[in-house]
């Protein structure tokens, strides 16, 4: 955390970040870890998050951003089959927080216009009054997340830019959400109405990897794609009066507590 302070905290740590942010040192950093040669990472990495390994399939590991991504044994991600149910689409620790005008205020009362976030100031109109889901992934997080919900999903909309680490000093320092490359598709549900799903890049995050770029029929809980290596972030859009949230994540983000969650459990649940 030290680091961090250094770094977006003093005019010096600032300067020295600039090229640690740019997208050519993480594709650099992205590149080796795709290589044979940083297997020796993955023991490394295994002790010092204190990862269950026997909660996957490893079987098909050949370097060190395979077994980031690594996929999870059959089962142990159960999706909420109910059709009102709301779900994570993901693991990670959730902020929940209202879209006002067009500004949110995900973590520590930094601002983020939702026009910019999005790139396009008329679908951001369309999520005035709603509600802006969170998920925030560690590294030790499970990186694969799927589709929210059923629905018709349109093209992969990619917004280029530098890669900040998503910790919150960094959220706190710099408006991350809105300077990070992130990928986003709209979805076309038929209990939640429109709602945008976007993946946020993070410092030495390589890739987003999503498996279907184009428009098609989707399903809940299924594998909409991965990151690789590195803490990243998944944002959940949904309009006024769509749905609501279980009161205990109500009551965290009221608080500003992030709320820990796993990839298909329910969240909350569509308003009729």
């Amino acid at each position: 955390m030290e680091s961090l302070d250094f770094l977006y905290g003093t005019a010096l740590g600032r300067a020295l970040l600039r090229p640690l942010v740019s997208r050519p040192v993480s594709k650099l950093a992205g590149a080796f870890l795709d290589t044979a040669l940083s297997r020796p990472l993955i023991p490394l990495f295994v002790k010092s998050c204190g990862i269950d390994t026997e909660a996957y399939d490893l079987r098909q590991i050949r370097c060190f951003n395979d077994f980031f991504c690594r996929p999870l044994k059959e089962g142990r991600r159960p999706i909420d089959q109910d059709p009102s149910s709301l779900i994570a689409p993901c693991d990670g620790l959730l902020t929940a927080v209202p879209i006002r005008e067009d500004t949110v205020l995900p973590v520590k009362q930094s601002r983020y216009s939702l026009s910019r976030l999005l790139g396009d100031a008329e679908l951001a109109g369309g999520f005035r009054n709603g509600l802006c889901l969170v998920f925030r992934l560690c590294v030790d997080h499970y990186h694969r997340y799927c589709y929210f919900e059923s629905g018709r999903k349109g093209e992969n909309v990619f917004l280029p830019g530098v890669l900040h680490t998503v910790r919150p000093m960094a959220l706190e320092k710099t408006q991350v959400f809105t300077e990070n490359c992130r990928e986003y598709t709209c979805i076309e549900t038929e209990r939640f109405g429109t709602a945008v799903q976007m993946e946020v890049g993070a410092m030495l995050v390589g890739r987003i990897v999503n498996e279907a770029p184009w428009p098609r029929e989707v399903k809940r809980g299924e594998e909409k794609g991965h990151f690789a290596y590195g803490g990243s972030t998944v944002i959940l859009l949904l309009q006024k009066d769509a749905a609501e949230l279980l009161p205990e994540i109500r009551e965290a983000s009221a608080r500003g507590e992030e709320f820990p969650v796993r990839m298909g459990q329910k969240i909350g649940f569509a308003i009729e």
